[in-house]
């Protein structure tokens, strides 16, 4: 059923065609447009008004209800008028006990999840201590070596009441077994936790480049994760599938959606032949998206996710629990979009940026601090960005109705060419051998660097305007700020609890599960997780299993594209 009869389309169009020759003809030869066309930031053609006859061929059951096959207007029934998003911001530096702290004082002034970055060393697999670490100990995110640290972390946090988001990818399933190891400790039921573990290391290849192993171990253990946690984490999300990173990268909004729908591809692919039925595990899939400066294109973009996602859920894998086809995704403003010039100008760009996320119906969010163009986020900036989404939340009244755009022309009309222009990207990635191939030959990665580098050019010529770098630009200010300091004995703290978990720990144990480990790794058909969080649990490092597996696996080099 399409939304109207042909016969009044057409009446439609005519009256648009003689309005065109008419009244904007003649109101052009008065005051031209400021362009010849107008485009969306990811490149659509954007018409000068829409009406019902830009919608006719979409489809009435593709729009539907929320909380209803195929989800466009929201994977709820009653979204915000239940709850709002939780409210996640994302906080890492230092030790443990630095950032514990930070999340203290963010739950204080009322947020509602807990989202960690960490430090390149945790993310690369090195511990405090190897020289690889030296001076990027805690500096852009906190320092995680041992279940130690993971104490410290998240100390006098009742886990089984605030979700917790762990940012991490190469290393993910060791973070996510300290996290276990953790609750058992502290006697939590596992079923009762929540929260995400980012682990998508396809996007990695594509787009962020902090990868370890090979590909094919790489989404191996991947596929552990989701697995492990489908039995053993009811309600915890094993994998958050990043088209985030991909944009950061320089992509198009659209390549940020098809290039994250393509690894989703093979995240399900890997877990179904393990005997898995895909509604056992599909329900706790959960993503990442970004969301930029241009309005009604983001709304639009998250519109089509949910509903291309749906469909890619029942008929091609065949899912059946409604649960199964709900997109359910994590939101975080453009940090690409920060400017140092004027930076206090972010907080407009954010707080747009942010509304844009929620009319479009994210289930999570993290609004970007002011200044995050300088360094790690002051707690004042924090704060700020904290009260951005509670006045969204509680003053603007948006939240009382659910997907207020949805029925709009243009943004039902650009849902519709966005979900038709993500299955084109599919079908060419399916046709030239899938997602991974396509990584492997560098396709991803020169679509990317291709958008990235025309992005540049027009900020250059000022075709893409940056309010206070190409446009309304002031003599150079200071910002009135202090900002982030890095304490520099933070890896000296550091260093001295890994080295005092090296002395108590019993190494003979800790080589007999290393080895068990390397056999686990072997054998396609067992999971990963179980001997590492026996391995952590006994004192294990980060840089002990890494390190051990690079025995086996090896590590990765990308082939170079230009």
């Amino acid at each position: 059923m399409t939304w109207l009869d042909p016969n009044l389309t057409d009446k439609l169009q005519r009256e648009r065609a003689d309005w065109e020759a008419n009244e904007v003809a003649s109101f052009l030869k008065k005051q031209a447009e400021r362009k010849e066309q107008f485009f969306t930031i990811g490149d659509f053609a954007v018409k000068r008004v829409y009406t019902a006859a830009d919608v006719a061929a979409t489809p009435v059951e593709d729009i539907g209800l929320p909380g209803r096959y195929p989800f466009t207007r929201g994977p709820y029934p009653t979204m915000y008028r239940s709850r709002t998003w939780t409210m996640r911001q994302i906080a890492g530096f230092g030790t443990g006990e630095d950032t514990n702290r930070r999340f203290k004082y963010l739950i204080a002034q009322g947020q509602t999840g807990i989202s960690t970055d960490f430090d390149m060393p945790t993310l690369m697999g090195y511990d405090s201590d190897h020289p690889m670490s030296d001076g990027e100990v805690g500096r852009e995110g906190v320092a995680i070596d041992t279940l130690a640290d993971m104490e410290a972390l998240l100390a006098d946090i009742d886990l089984e009441k605030i979700s917790v988001s762990l940012t991490i990818n190469p290393t993910a399933w060791i973070l996510l077994a300290m996290y276990v190891a953790l609750a058992e400790q502290r006697g939590y039921d596992l079923n009762r936790l929540s929260g995400t573990v980012q682990a998508d290391i396809l996007k990695e290849y594509m787009a962020q480049k902090e990868y370890i192993y090979p590909i094919a171990p790489s989404v191996r253990i991947c596929r552990d994760l989701i697995t492990y946690s489908a039995r053993h984490l009811k309600r915890y999300n094993p994998i958050n599938i990043s088209g985030y990173h991909i944009s950061e990268a320089g992509s198009s909004p659209l390549q940020e959606a098809a290039f994250t729908l393509a690894n989703l591809i093979v995240y399900v692919e890997e877990v179904l032949k393990t005997g898995m039925d895909v509604d056992e595990f599909a329900p706790r899939l959960a993503f990442f998206f970004v969301s930029q400066g241009d309005f009604f294109e983001e709304v639009a973009k998250f519109r089509a996710l949910r509903r291309c996602y749906a469909k890619i859920m029942k008929e091609r894998f065949g899912a059946r629990n409604p649960d199964s086809m709900r997109l359910r995704f994590h939101c975080q403003t453009a940090a690409a979009t920060l400017t140092k010039p004027q930076y206090k100008v972010n907080i407009v760009r954010t707080t747009l940026q942010a509304l844009s996320a929620v009319l479009g119906g994210a289930q999570s969010l993290h609004t970007n601090g002011y200044d995050e163009a300088f360094a790690i986020p002051t707690e004042d900036a924090m704060k700020m960005a904290l009260r951005t989404q509670q006045i969204i939340a509680e003053e603007t009244n948006v939240t009382n109705v659910i997907d207020p755009l949805g029925g709009s022309y243009f943004v039902e009309a650009l849902t519709t060419e966005y979900e038709n222009k993500i299955f084109e990207i599919l079908k060419e990635v399916e046709e030239r051998g899938g997602a991974i191939k396509l990584i492997e030959q560098g396709w991803f990665q020169k679509h990317i660097a291709d958008f990235a580098y025309e992005t540049a050019l027009r900020k250059q010529s000022g075709e893409k305007p940056v309010i206070g770098v190409n446009r309304f630009r002031e003599n150079e200010e200071k910002a009135d700020f202090e900002v982030h300091p890095y304490d520099k004995t933070t890896a000296d703290r550091q260093i001295a609890r890994t080295q005092r978990v090296r002395r108590e720990r019993d190494n003979a144990k800790i080589e007999q599960l290393l080895e068990q480990l390397l056999a686990v790794a072997k054998d396609e058909t067992q999971n990963i997780m179980p001997v590492t969080i026996e391995l952590v649990r006994h004192g294990a490092t980060m840089g002990d299993i890494v390190e051990k597996l690079k025995t086996l696996w090896g590590t990765y080099r990308e082939t170079p594209v230009f």
